[in-house]
């Protein structure tokens, strides 16, 4: 069974950085991507970052490009999204995502992850 669990969400003021971590128990596939996504209150789910688990290929949201990285380390199972410069606006519940499939592209399409994680809060004050 694919459990994901996310940590490190914390209140910061703008400007400040967070690193969350999703580690991933019961995943065995390959050939897929694990992604952050995040919902603020009365908003959609958006695709934050997304990452190949060969580390081919990235992806990132256009308002996070350059602020946030997301990385991985396979031998603990884990992936990481730094987040830099937070704004505000970054407010919202991140969740971690995986793949049970080789979709050809780890975008931010909601639709295309398997499993969930049950997410951890980001909060940004000005």
């Amino acid at each position: 069974q694919v459990q994901l669990v996310e940590s490190g969400g914390a209140s910061v003021q703008a400007g400040g950085s967070l690193r969350l971590s999703c580690t991933a128990s019961g995943y065995t596939y390959s050939r897929t991507c694990i992604a952050w996504f995040r919902q603020a209150p009365r908003k959609e789910r958006e695709g934050v970052a997304g990452i190949h688990r060969f580390g081919v290929a990235t992806y990132y949201a256009d308002s996070v490009k350059g602020r946030f990285t997301i990385s991985q380390d396979n031998a603990k199972n884990t992936v990481y999204l730094e987040m830099n410069s937070l704004k505000p606006e970054d407010t919202a519940m991140y969740y971690c995502a995986a793949q049970s499939s080789d979709t050809g592209t780890c975008r931010g399409n909601e639709y295309a992850y398997n499993y969930w994680g049950h997410g951890t809060q980001v909060t940004v004050s000005s």
